[in-house]
């Protein structure tokens, strides 16, 4: 069995694992610039009745978006796409709008229209690869565990069919439609659940992958799985499945 180190500590290759859950957001896809520019220029022209600078736009969704997910993380609970865009339009009108007259059904249609405009993009151009050779193991299973912010977990099942990644996955679980945030264990129970109604497997062959220490690597630990940090500590996807292909082998 093939071993390497990363950061000081000793990683297996992929053969000891038979269940591998991934992050979706700054693991397997990023967002689109584009998209988030072009967002913030709608919400400057149509819900700025004081009218703010753009770059003040562009401050409230980052603010609202980090906001958001701080809080989603401390409590293992949700908030909805829907409530954070009228968080954005609360703050861009000093908390003065008249939420009410929103259509927030319309609005979000228009957020998925415009993402698909400006779709998000794969995070790496060997992510594909790698994916396709987890699932050419018959003994491994795959999914999703991911938290969602602004793109509602609905949206993100179409993105990744869109982006030819959908196959590569057994599930996939989002915060919105569980109302649970990673870290919460009771979000990763979840996780063990499916695994558990594809085949009995033992917690030590499944593990978690993704960028956030917190919500990914501490949030696996605590539910007795392996987590393993991802591409925001510099290492990327194909360091930890050395052998998904034949021209990247960093055993």
């Amino acid at each position: 069995m093939t071993s390497f180190k990363i950061t000081g500590k000793v990683t297996r290759a992929m053969e000891i694992y038979r269940h591998y859950s991934f992050d979706l957001w700054l693991t397997l896809i990023k967002s689109n610039p584009l998209f988030k520019k072009q967002r913030c220029r709608i919400f400057h022209q149509q819900y700025n009745a004081l009218n703010k600078p753009l770059d003040e736009v562009e401050f409230i969704f980052r603010q609202v978006d980090l906001m958001c997910n701080n809080i989603n993380e401390a409590t293992g609970k949700n908030i909805d796409a829907e409530e954070m865009y009228l968080m954005v339009i609360s703050q861009l009108n000093d908390n003065k709008a008249g939420l009410h007259d929103i259509d927030i059904h319309a609005l979000y249609l228009q957020m998925e229209t415009l993402l698909f405009e400006f779709m998000p993009l794969i995070y790496s151009p060997d992510t594909p690869e790698i994916l396709a050779h987890i699932k050419e193991n018959p003994d491994c299973t795959t999914n999703i565990l991911s938290n969602t912010g602004f793109i509602k977990g609905v949206t993100l099942r179409k993105v990744l069919k869109t982006l030819n990644i959908e196959p590569y996955f057994d599930f996939q679980l989002y915060s919105d439609e569980a109302g649970l945030s990673k870290p919460n264990t009771a979000f990763f129970r979840l996780l063990l659940d499916q695994v558990a109604a594809f085949r009995s497997i033992p917690a030590n062959q499944i593990v978690h992958i993704g960028d956030n220490i917190r919500a990914d690597i501490w949030g696996a630990e605590m539910a007795g799985i392996q987590g393993f940090q991802v591409n925001s500590n510099n290492i990327p996807l194909v360091k930890l499945i050395p052998d998904a292909t034949q021209h990247l082998f960093f055993a």
